[in-house]
């Protein structure tokens, strides 16, 4: 180890060979620089870089599998997605229909329904008018005959004596006895 360190301080005590510059002649010492770097590169990066482009190039094309297998799938929920719509769209279209003829249906049942209730209260106002009429033309005939049998009491009362009230019973005594002969 001591000749290691020996030599390193061994470079440290030698003369300079001349002053430290700038070489400013760029034909001279640049396409000498550009050509060693990039010939270092190419030799020791070209595996590197290639490793680096192949990785890249993998994630790319995995990227866009994996996007085409998602859009796949996208497009394939879309059309389940439609199939369904179209069916739900179908099954309101058949439940607007039926509902449609169900309240049709109802609303003819309640007309008629209404229509025949209204003819059953019209027979039954007609027959209670006529009941009505039957009642007050009975009661009007009794008290026009009441009135006419008080009239004619009032009246025979008024010109019947006892001497033609005898003879009209005699009268149709005589009329009884006849009759009961020409029935026996």
């Amino acid at each position: 180890m001591k000749n290691v360190t020996d030599s390193f301080v061994s470079l440290g005590r030698w003369p300079s060979a001349g002053s430290f510059g700038f070489n400013t002649d760029i034909l001279a010492t640049n396409p000498i620089n550009l050509s060693v770097v990039l010939g270092v590169l190419i030799f020791f990066g070209k595996g590197v870089l290639t490793d680096l482009l192949d990785n890249r190039k993998q994630r790319i094309l995995d990227t866009i599998r994996n996007s085409k297998e998602l859009r796949d799938g996208a497009i394939e929920q879309l059309k389940k997605a439609v199939a369904r719509l179209e069916k739900v769209e179908i099954e309101a279209d058949q439940f607007r229909t039926n509902g449609y003829s169900e309240i049709e249906r109802e609303k003819r049942n309640l007309i008629n329904s209404t229509y025949k209730t209204l003819e059953q209260l019209e027979n039954y106002k007609n027959e209670t008018i006529h009941f009505e009429q039957q009642k007050t033309i009975n009661q009007v005939r009794q008290r026009v005959f009441q009135q006419a049998l008080q009239g004619a009491l009032g009246t025979l009362n008024s010109c019947l004596t006892d001497e033609l009230h005898l003879r009209t019973i005699n009268a149709n005594l005589s009329m009884f006895g006849a009759i009961k002969e020409t029935t026996d």
